[in-house]
């Protein structure tokens, strides 16, 4: 009888929340301000019945209110062979709240989940655009999912993009099942959840949240945005039962029931070791085997398996040299274990923002999968999507935070490398001839490490005249007649790329009547942000780095240098800069370093970044002037 009285309760909840009016005029003012869709109202209602049997009631309404927001008129309900999804039901009102179009489940159209085409996978979506010719329209979509996998329970977000407002949206849970749910609230300057029990019903709902405009070094989303986190402590995944009631539980269910099953040494992968006659240092023997499973493989996303969770069998990636970011981290740590080495199947968040795993939420969760090999010393880390990424080098968006490291006795958590600034360098010798057209000649070495080796890779996907106008579109502020780019290197043992570039622009310089003056900095465009609007979020310095740049100036005959500029140091909590300016055989040397760090700031302290950033900038700026004798 008491659990008929809660389900009348989670059934008056869920109806009468979208007994409302969908005419645009029913908005308040503040939520159509900067928005491009508004969510009217929302509902997400669980029914957890037991360990393998759950139910979810989800409903939405959003008015799209320009060409802007059609993004979001856009339905795709994700299923497979145990989440069966029904009641569809999809419904258009115009700008006055009165319903002329409805669509059902055969308007859909039915694709495979998994972007690349040619791979079987298990995960299906149906997919539904709906269109009208005039605007604001809103789209009401409701339907039901049943589903054994009860791991699952999403997170509650009021909103996961920038310029979209919140009307209501509200999420609630009816535990019949006896299990334990764990629970986490993170609340944000952005908005608080309003939440109540009674008895098995949980409800919780947020309202009124206006639109948040993406602002210059804005931290992800995910960071900004509040939520609601569950966990049930037992569960089942395509027909496999769980126990997450902590770290080493979920750890060693994870191992014995994801991993351990599709990572068999097969006599292939042994026979794959003994041909690489390993020998040396465990890295060295590491590093062997990580560069031949480079060699060998290539990245395809796949989506099969348990839940999308399950890697595919190593054996398979053997024999078939492709896999996703799961399926090549295991069957590199399988290689590894054939040749007597253990290694981690390491679970990450890999974001520009960090995101970590809390100690004390044990969760299924995580985007990204690495491979971290203890040592005596410090731990090597494995990205293994890569046929070019360096041998013991982890992207800027997976260092600084913690991995879910899986095994046989349980989860543990472990941090990523940190790394500074000085560690994610540019460093460039050039030398640059100045003509007296106003032209320059310019032989210059570059090297990347670190995070900006990360964003150089991309290079050695280029053809050559593709490589040309990228280099050409970096050094835009040059008006560029000729560029050449030589000597290009991946150096995967120590992660560093280096090139060199040979250029020559016009109009570098400018005439000053007999005299000319040209820009220190010749190859970037300063960097700098504007404060004209009040800032409303905190801001990121996501990417650490230092620039150091060593220049030398050769100029006509019959020039000579005026005054030298006075050097500069400063320093901030945000970085520091430093130039230096040397005259030397009628010759001027520029030694310049920028140095950025890594961290999140308020709001009140972007105006100091700002300024800091200008600073900079002006010095970068710093005209040198040269006359004739």
């Amino acid at each position: 009888m008491i659990k008929q009285f809660y389900l009348f309760i989670f059934l008056v909840f869920s109806v009468f929340s979208f007994a409302q009016d969908y005419s645009v005029s029913s908005i308040p003012e503040n939520l159509l301000k900067n928005a491009n869709a508004v969510i009217r109202e929302s509902s997400e209602d669980y029914v957890l019945k037991s360990v393998s049997d759950m139910e979810i009631k989800q409903t939405t309404a959003i008015t799209i209110l320009s060409t802007a927001g059609d993004q979001y008129s856009l339905v795709v309900i994700p299923y497979n062979p145990t989440t069966k999804v029904s009641s569809i039901k999809v419904e258009l009102y115009d700008a006055y709240g009165k319903l002329f179009k409805t669509f059902t489940k055969k308007d859909f159209s039915d694709y495979t989940n998994n972007p690349s085409s040619g791979l079987y996978v298990d995960d299906r979506i149906l997919v539904l655009r709906p269109i009208s010719t005039k605007y604001p329209f809103t789209v009401k979509t409701s339907y039901e999912t049943n589903t054994s996998n009860t791991v699952y329970l999403n997170n509650f977000k009021p909103l996961r993009s920038y310029d979209i407002a919140v009307q209501k949206t509200t999420f609630s849970v009816l535990n019949n099942s006896g299990i334990k749910i764990r629970t986490k609230i993170k609340d944000t300057p952005l908005a608080k959840v309003m939440h109540s029990e009674e008895g098995n019903l949980w409800k919780y709902s947020y309202e009124n949240i206006p639109a948040i405009v993406e602002e210059n070094l804005a931290p992800s989303i995910d960071y900004l945005i509040p939520k609601v986190e569950f966990s049930p402590e037992k569960f089942t995944l395509e027909g496999k039962q769980g126990d997450m009631t902590n770290w080493n539980t979920f750890g060693k269910w994870y191992y014995e029931k994801l991993i351990t099953p599709v990572s068999a040494v097969t006599p292939e992968i042994s026979a794959e070791i003994s041909a690489l006659n390993l020998s040396g240092t465990t890295s060295e023997k590491v590093k062997t085997i990580y560069q031949y499973m480079q060699n060998k493989t290539r990245y395809v996303l796949i989506s099969m398996g348990i839940g999308g969770w399950q890697p595919m069998p190593a054996s398979e990636v053997s024999k078939k040299g492709y896999g996703d970011c799961k399926a090549l981290t295991n069957y590199m740590r399988t290689l590894l274990t054939a040749a007597g080495i253990p290694s981690f199947y390491s679970v990450i968040y890999s974001d520009d923002s960090v995101l970590t795993f809390d100690k004390d939420f044990p969760k299924l969760a995580g985007n990204h999968v690495i491979l971290m090999v203890p040592t005596e010393k410090d731990p090597i880390w494995l990205e293994n999507t890569s046929q070019r990424v360096a041998f013991n080098h982890l992207s800027y968006s997976s260092h600084n935070r913690n991995v879910l490291a899986v095994k046989e006795t349980g989860i543990e958590i472990i941090d990523t490398p940190i790394y500074q600034p000085e560690e994610s360098k540019e460093k460039l010798v050039g030398k640059i001839k100045i003509a007296e057209d106003c032209s320059i000649a310019s032989e210059a070495n570059f090297e990347f490490s670190g995070g900006q080796y990360d964003t150089n890779l991309r290079l050695f996907s280029l053809k050559n005249d593709e490589m040309i106008e990228a280099l050409k579109s970096r050094h835009f502020n040059l008006k560029i007649d000729q560029l050449s780019i030589n000597n290009l290197k991946n150096d995967r043992d120590h992660a560093v790329i280096n090139y060199d570039l040979s250029l020559k622009a016009n109009s570098f310089s400018k005439k000053l009547g007999n005299d000319m003056f040209f820009p220190v900095m010749p190859y970037y465009q300063a960097t700098t942000f504007s404060t004209n609007d009040e800032r409303v979020l905190p801001f990121e310095t996501s990417f650490p780095f230092q620039d150091d740049y060593e220049l030398e100036y050769s100029i006509p005959n019959g020039y000579v240098f005026g005054e030298v500029p006075a050097s500069a140091t400063f320093s901030t909590e945000f970085g520091s800069y430093t130039i230096n300016f040397n005259i030397k055989d009628n010759k001027l040397s520029v030694h310049r370093i920028l140095t950025i760090k890594k961290g999140i700031y308020p709001k009140e302290k972007f105006k100091e970044y700002v300024a800091f950033r200008k600073k900079t900038a002006s010095n970068d700026n710093t005209k040198i002037l040269i006359s004739k004798l």
